[in-house]
């Protein structure tokens, strides 16, 4: 089965990189699961914070804010909601809090008293700081995705499911894929398999670049007795030990660790989970009572935690959409952009600078790989 462009993972970041291509390429999307966005998309916080992330990523987030707001093609209105950021910190993580704070744009400093204001079951006699972004929104992920999905099969482009890849090689300019669903075919491949990604490459012959999947757990908790969590915003602590969300009339917490495990349907570490909850319990006057549901998801860095998005330097039409991290859902739509105009020839719209921090060929990660 021929086709121009065979984007390998459905997830977020091959959906949406697959739908921008459609309309001037035959694309096909082959994703290993019964459905797509299966793993790191479908367990996603699912919030847009500017300031998060490396400077690099703050770029990210900034030009992909305005498809967000107006996502044409994808849906009639916008994909975020508003929801705020709130970061608070004891004694032990006024360096970390100072740190994020640095070179961010748009938080406002809070004492413990107007944070405890905005979120009443926090313990204001351990806050040290306190700091807001008013403008961090949740994302609708589910529409988002499905909306991308749309678009692609529009303009003709197929997603194949239960195609997990078996092998895959290139001779003639062509890469063969061959899957459980059929054999596929087409001069370029983006591997935007996510936590997979660098065994894939392996398989193709190209370089691995040293991603590592990370755990990071999540559990849903009753709303606490009294209080309307719906507009709480996220609240989260500064060194990253827990953060928690409401998300649909319950709360969501979690320890926020980044475990390495190797690619695969990750679980919840009970242990883990239980110290997070428990890390949760002493900056709040609510002890968690119950745990109603529980899950973990993948999320993928690179050595100097900047995605990977470009053509291979090795081997020809091969292209890296992987190392997303926690930033997947709100980066997609600059990101899969840029896939799109490397795979078309055309000169991107972001800072040139952006595109080479991106460049699977940069520095920092082949000096990290030795």
């Amino acid at each position: 089965m021929k086709t121009d462009i065979l984007v390998i993972g459905g997830g977020i970041a091959g959906i949406s990189a697959a739908a921008r291509l459609a309309p001037e390429a035959s694309v096909t999307v082959l994703e290993a699961e019964t459905m797509i966005g299966h793993h790191s998309s479908g367990r996603s916080a699912a919030i847009f914070i500017r300031n998060y992330g490396n400077a690099t990523l703050r770029a990210l987030n900034a030009a992909s804010a305005p498809f967000l707001n107006a996502p044409e093609g994808v849906s009639e209105t916008s994909l975020l909601s508003p929801r705020g950021e709130m970061l608070v910190a004891t004694e032990a993580d006024l360096p970390h809090y100072e740190a994020y704070l640095d070179g961010s744009d748009g938080l406002e400093r809070l004492s413990a008293r107007q944070a405890q204001e905005l979120v009443p079951i926090l313990r204001a006699d351990v806050i040290a700081a306190a700091a807001i972004e008013w403008d961090a929104q949740d994302i609708d992920v589910d529409r988002m995705l499905q909306g991308f999905a749309r678009l692609l099969r529009a303009h003709g482009g197929r997603i194949v499911n239960n195609a997990r890849v078996q092998s895959i090689a290139r001779r003639d300019g062509i890469w063969t894929v061959t899957t459980p669903a059929g054999e596929f075919s087409a001069p370029i491949v983006i591997n935007a398999a996510g936590g997979w990604a660098d065994q894939l490459a392996e398989m193709a012959g190209v370089r691995a670049l040293g991603l590592q999947p990370l755990r990071r757990s999540a559990a849903l908790i009753p709303a606490p007795e009294g209080h309307d969590i719906n507009r709480w915003p996220l609240f989260a602590n500064a060194s990253d030990q827990w953060y928690a969300k409401p998300e649909a009339g319950k709360l969501m917490i979690s320890p926020a660790e980044e475990d390495p495990v190797e690619p695969h349907d990750v679980w919840v570490d009970d242990m883990v989970l239980a110290e997070g909850l428990h890390r949760f319990e002493h900056a709040v006057t609510i002890p968690v009572t119950r745990v109603e549901h529980s899950w973990a998801g993948m999320r993928t860095f690179a050595p100097d935690r900047t995605p990977v998005v470009g053509f291979a330097p090795e081997v020809d039409g091969f292209v890296w959409l992987a190392g997303q991290g926690g930033y997947g859902m709100q980066t997609a739509p600059a990101l899969s952009q840029l896939a799109a105009d490397l795979c078309l020839g055309r000169r991107s719209a972001l800072d040139p600078k952006v595109v080479g921090a991106l460049d699977p060929a940069r520095t920092s990660i082949q000096s990290q790989q030795g």
